[in-house]
């Protein structure tokens, strides 16, 4: 389910089985260890050829994450046929669940495919218009606040223009909202590559609903664009293949609120990436880098097509 493949932490697997055995399953006959930013995650192989997939969460995400608030968006995504079928998840975390066969390597490049980008518009509007409210919050500037509490807390230093580069972006969100309130609708807010998996059949599904919860629709398409790298070609038919299932196309002020979402998304994982530091050292502080590089080119964007 992911790219990256990394060495199995002995200690998990008395962990695994037991996981296994809650949710009703005999213990596993292979094992091998999943890529990811911050849990251990595992495809396990039965006796019987069944595949599933363990999860156990990463040191320090207790502190960031809700595992009930996640179940409950995880149970609606396996629900409406966005992700594979759920049998465990308690409430530090750990799940279980069926591993999707056979999947096919993920890059930029397989996103931007046409059928497949289609495909993650028709997901988000599934998603989005299913008419359920999660009762999970997921309120952007909030979870701003307590991440930069985290980051000072855990001695991590800001960016020098950081306050500066923040009023910009609250500034651009008033004008934005000038325009009225959005609807809050059930969203995945992680759409990064590693988060989406084809199926042998050409099948596309979205997983890892850690950061799920009622948000602005436009969160989630904007993230894909970030995260696959989309060009304004491939941004336009994102937003017209997911109007297409309301029969119409993106206007105007949708195309102009999907650059200030991007603001948003990469100014929230900014801080996101602070935080984790003091867990995984430079990679993390790269990450935090590199998005904070693409807001400020973002905020440039915007100011020109407000002219």
């Amino acid at each position: 389910m992911a790219e990256l493949v990394r060495e199995i932490v002995e200690t998990d697997l008395p962990i695994v089985n037991s996981l296994l055995q809650k949710a009703g399953k005999e213990e596993y006959v292979q094992i091998e260890r999943l890529g990811g930013m911050t849990n251990h995650s595992y495809k396990v192989t039965l006796a019987n050829g069944e595949e599933l997939l363990v999860r156990i969460p990463g040191e320090g995400t207790e502190e960031m994450i809700n595992r009930d608030d996640e179940r409950k968006s995880t149970e609606l995504g396996c629900k409406l046929g966005i992700d594979a079928e759920l049998y465990f998840f308690d409430n530090a975390g750990h799940k279980v669940m069926q591993f999707i066969h056979d999947p096919q390597p993920m890059d930029e490049s397989v996103m931007k495919r046409p059928e497949i980008l289609q495909q993650a518009a028709r997901i988000f509007h599934r998603l989005h218009t299913c008419g359920v409210d999660t009762g999970v919050r997921f309120e952007v500037f909030e979870m701003a606040k307590l991440y930069e509490k985290i980051i000072h807390d855990g001695g991590v230093a800001f960016y020098d223009d950081y306050n500066e580069v923040k009023q910009i972006v609250m500034d651009i969100k008033a004008t934005v909202d000038k325009n009225g309130e959005v609807p809050k609708v059930p969203c995945h807010n992680d759409s990064l590559i590693g988060n989406w998996v084809l199926d042998g059949n050409g099948q596309l599904y979205l997983i890892d609903w850690e950061y799920s919860g009622m948000n602005e629709a436009m969160w989630d398409l904007s993230c894909l664009s970030i995260e696959a790298d989309y060009s304004p070609s491939d941004d336009d038919a994102l937003l017209d293949a997911y109007y297409q299932c309301e029969g119409r196309k993106a206007g105007i002020d949708e195309k102009k609120y999907f650059i200030a979402a991007k603001m948003y998304v990469d100014f929230l994982w900014t801080l996101w990436g602070l935080t984790r530091v003091p867990f995984d050292g430079e990679f993390m502080q790269e990450y935090a880098d590199m998005r904070y590089a693409r807001l400020k080119k973002n905020i440039e964007a915007y100011k020109k097509l407000e002219g």
